[in-house]
């Protein structure tokens, strides 16, 4: 298979969904990933209707998924079906896709995850800087996802940490 430019539409506002990997992928793990998903979004459909729908990888860590629900809304059995193809990436490459208890941030230029307990003692410590960038997982909207995935550290949910 072609390996092709992800076709997402910068000004659409397409349904995101998030999912970030405990680690930077290897080269060849990116190019397995991006044929299994380039492979499945081609024939993913809800109740028998194609889904327009796209991917990209992020900083190489984070599987941002995008449906353009103006078309055709994902439903149960879809968001089901590409859980089970993400978890098959998990599986394969134990990248941690589906735990939530992390945090992923910038620091001198370098995408970094931990633990979120483990994020949260250091920054009540003080071992963090406050100049650090903090991705935000929780949304929901590719324009959402473009103006807010990335926030200075003020910014940022991390920001109420105490």
């Amino acid at each position: 298979m072609k390996i092709e430019e992800s076709n997402i539409v910068e000004t659409s506002d397409y349904r995101v969904i998030i999912y970030p990997a405990s680690r930077p992928l290897a080269t060849k793990e990116a190019k397995v990933i991006t044929e299994k998903l380039y492979d499945f979004l081609a024939t993913w459909a809800a109740h028998g209707k194609p889904l327009s729908s796209s991917f990209k990888i992020e900083k190489n860590q984070f599987i941002i998924i995008c449906v353009d629900e103006e078309q055709e809304i994902a439903s149960g059995c879809s968001i089901d079906s590409l859980g089970k193809v993400m978890r098959e990436i998990d599986a394969d490459f134990h990248l941690g896709l589906f735990d939530r208890m992390k945090a992923s941030f910038v620091e001198n230029g370098e995408v970094k995850t931990l633990k979120l307990i483990d994020f949260k003692n250091k920054i009540r410590n003080g071992e963090l800087s406050k100049d650090i960038e903090v991705f935000d997982f929780s949304k929901n909207t590719y324009l959402e996802f473009l103006s807010n995935f990335l926030l200075p550290f003020g910014r940022s949910w991390a920001a109420t940490i105490k």
